[in-house]
């Protein structure tokens, strides 16, 4: 679990480093759009999970 906290630290800071920032890739309507399918894609693997393990 640290491993990861401090995964994602870093990968904030080499974000940051280059200038990226998150926020305004997740308002950005590209950025929506982008949000909005991983959330699709997870909704549909939650929902093949379930039905696998029934």
């Amino acid at each position: 679990m640290l491993h990861l906290i401090f995964s994602v630290f870093v990968l904030l800071l080499a974000l940051s480093f280059f200038g990226i920032s998150i926020q305004a890739i997740i308002n950005s309507p590209i950025g929506q759009e982008n949000l909005n399918y991983l959330l699709y894609l997870v909704s549909q693997a939650w929902q093949w999970i379930i039905a696998y393990v029934k």
